[in-house]
């Protein structure tokens, strides 16, 4: 057993001796060791690696700002705040240096000396341990923690106990050394080195740990620190107080060894408590989900928009960009507190969405993207990780909103114009497209009896008659009402199932068979004559954005949350984005603003807006699904084009009833988006536009005020 033992050790002490003597004639090259598979073992990629590391960039922090610069969110997958040489306080400097590499201003980026004593002392069979100077952690932190970050297997080759291993990062180190001032080599390995969970990085661990900047940093703190770097799990002060401490305490005592500190200052260093802020480090969240109330949903929208426009998740998280969105904080708070006042946060089964898109010929920024509920992981809290504001997540629809469509396409077809007479009978059935001996006509009939007969298509959008409308969509035919709800806005929303998700393809889930769940709704509502009636999934955000495009003259853009995204450097990052497009004429869409005018004069949101002290022109159409679950107002003054949706949220949807607050229940006649929906923006609105001249509404064109098909 003991000659075993003896040969075990002999290895790694030749070994290192070889290595050692290698470094110190300056023949840096394996092949001196004359083993030729460890020979290109080590001269794999080492200079392409040493090149990487004099220009090295490692992750940092995106961070996300609103459209006048105040921070919304910041996005990493480490927190690193990069500092400088000189924004290094002398106490850390002088404490890394002091317990791990004493002579790191006089070597080349390795230390023989050093080498040869760990040899000897690992002689008996240990570990390759003790030889490694700081520039050499540095390659093998930045190779774990920059390089191979995302590739396990890399990073355990670039920790694993081999001669091989330690012959590349040696060599890399005096590559470095020759290339790299000392203190830039410092700096950099304070700037990636890891402490604990998402914490990496000297500046990221004084705000962490301490609250304060790294410049700053006193003896205990930066001996603490650079205690820690040695093993963050096992001298993490949070989970480990007593081991940190005694690690601190033993950097402070190498402090004094070294003489960066006087002995009488390091024994009142070393009765000082740790110092914590708070019972964990204090790193901001890392997603959007530790956004601002009213700003959540924004940010979690605008990520989802960078990454369909070029960038990757990875470089989000890692690029150190700088984001500026479109989101104006007034406005967003401004419609946050009026959502929050008509639905409470936490109210249960009950969502209120708020959307608002800046209409524009170049462009349609989005401004505020907010809910009662708020972007996060507690549901007790009114919390949801879904964005209920960008996605088609109103499974109910929008109701009568989506005669919008229907009017539209009529208008383009020519089969109606706003003086258009339309039959309108209490009742009727239509057939739909497609009939077969099993198909059975679509049954449909008003609220109410007070609507006249005919009546025209300019009072129909203000009184919204639910009979008039089926029969004028399938007079103009499913496909062109279907394709004006895409052109208008409707892009992702069409291209959803009837669930509000893509569709099921995968032959092992049943419902890939049902075309319900199977078909987008594009092509699932070829035969329906439903849809007029808004009774399928829809995107709020994409439901503002229709009214941005009617507003626009007819001109949809896609609805853009990014003003700019400037890399590291602060240089601009150009993105992938949709082209907008003249969806229909400008006179189309100032004609059917003309027909939509009324709504909050005359129309079913007239009382609300008389009891809201409304008096700005605008524009605007209610929705109400049949057992009102979902209720909906879509409109827009000035330049604000907007979509409030109430609508049930919760497993057990029920109808919603007005009140204070809003909510569920079994009230007979429930809510109506004229006295649910349309108050939020009139709360939103009025304070928004005091004090602002009024903007008129477009004149119809006079091309369609009649049919001419």
């Amino acid at each position: 057993m003991g000659t075993v033992s003896r040969r075990r050790g002999i290895a790694p002490f030749l070994g290192l001796c070889v290595l050692a003597g290698i470094l110190v004639a300056g023949a840096l090259a394996p092949v001196a060791i004359g083993a030729g598979v460890l020979s290109n073992q080590v001269s794999d990629s080492v200079d392409s690696i040493s090149a990487d590391l004099v220009h090295a960039e490692p992750p940092l922090v995106t961070t996300v700002t609103d459209r006048s610069g105040g921070t919304i969110a910041t996005l990493y997958a480490q927190y690193r705040i990069p500092v400088t040489p000189a924004q290094i306080s002398p106490a850390m400097k002088a404490a890394i240096v002091d317990i791990e590499d004493r002579r790191f201003y006089s070597e080349g980026g390795v230390d023989p000396q050093g080498m040869l004593r760990a040899a000897v002392h690992n002689s008996s069979g240990g570990n390759l341990q003790g030889a490694s100077t700081l520039t050499q952690q540095y390659v093998k932190n930045y190779l774990v923690n920059v390089v191979d970050r995302n590739d396990k297997a890399a990073q355990q080759r670039d920790q694993e106990d081999s001669l091989a291993r330690k012959l590349r990062e040696a060599k890399i180190a005096v590559q470095l050394s020759q290339t790299v001032s000392k203190d830039d080599i410092l700096a950099d390995y304070l700037n990636v080195v890891e402490y604990t969970g998402t914490v990496y990085g000297v500046g990221a661990a004084a705000q962490a740990y301490f609250g304060t900047t790294a410049d700053k940093l006193t003896v205990p703190q930066a001996a603490l620190l650079a205690g820690m770097v040695n093993n963050p799990n096992v001298y993490n002060p949070y989970t480990h107080p007593d081991k940190a401490l005694q690690r601190r305490n033993l950097v402070i005592d190498s402090m004094v060894s070294a003489r960066s500190i006087p002995a009488s200052y390091g024994a009142t260093a070393k009765a000082t408590p740790l110092g914590l802020s708070g019972s964990r480090p204090q790193a901001p969240s890392s997603t959007c989900l530790g956004a601002a109330p009213d700003a959540g949903f924004f940010c979690a929208y605008a990520v989802r928009y960078l990454v369909q426009s070029g960038l990757t998740a990875d470089q989000i998280d890692t690029g150190g960009y700088t984001v500026k969105t479109t989101m104006d904080p007034h406005v967003s708070q401004v419609t946050k507190d009026a959502v929050n006042a008509n639905v409470p946060t936490a109210q249960d089964g009950v969502a209120n969405t708020f959307a608002i898109v800046q209409p524009g010929s170049d462009g349609h920024q989005v401004l505020a993207m907010v809910a009662n509920r708020n972007y996060g992981t507690d549901p007790d809290q009114g919390e949801t990780s879904t964005n209920i504001v960008a996605d088609a997540s109103n499974k109910f629809g929008a109701g009568s909103s989506f005669k919008i469509f229907t009017s539209a396409a009529a208008m383009v077809t020519g089969k109606a114009g706003l003086n258009t007479p339309l039959t309108n009978p209490f009742s009727d059935c239509f057939n739909p497209p497609d009939m077969n001996r099993y198909t059975h006509c679509y049954p449909v009939s008003n609220d109410g009896t007070s609507y006249p007969n005919p009546i025209s298509l300019s009072a129909g959008l203000a009184t919204s008659p639910n009979v008039a409308f089926v029969g004028l969509e399938a007079q103009v035919g499913m496909p062109a009402v279907l394709d004006m709800a895409r052109k208008l806005g409707l892009r992702n929303t069409m291209a959803t199932n009837d669930a509000g998700s893509k569709p099921i393809t995968d032959p092992s889930d049943a419902r890939s068979k049902n075309p319900q769940y199977n078909e987008p709704q594009s092509q699932y509502f070829q035969n329906l004559l439903s849809f007029t009636l808004g009774n399928s999934p829809v995107s709020p955000l994409e439901m503002a954005n229709v009214s941005a495009t009617l507003m626009s003259g007819g001109m949809w853009c896609p609805p853009d949350p990014i003003l700019s995204v400037t890399d590291r450097h602060g240089q601009p990052v150009s993105l992938h984005q949709q082209a907008c497009e003249q969806v229909i004429p400008p006179g189309v869409a100032n004609t059917l603003e003309a027909g939509l005018s009324q709504d909050t004069t005359v129309g079913t949101s007239a009382r609300a807006a008389q009891s809201a002290g409304w008096t700005h022109p605008d524009i605007g159409k209610t929705g109400t699904t049949q057992e009102s679950e979902s209720v909906a107002f879509v409109g827009g003054v000035d330049h604000y084009a907007v979509s409030s949706m109430v609508f049930a949220d919760g497993p057990h949807p029920q109808e919603i009833c007005p009140g204070t607050p809003v909510h569920l229940g079994d009230c007979g006649h429930g809510a109506f988006g004229g006295t649910v929906a349309a108050p939020p923006y009139f709360t939103a609105m009025n304070q928004l536009l005091a004090g602002q001249p009024d903007v008129p509404i477009p004149p119809p064109d006079p091309a369609y005020l009649d049919a001419h098909a």
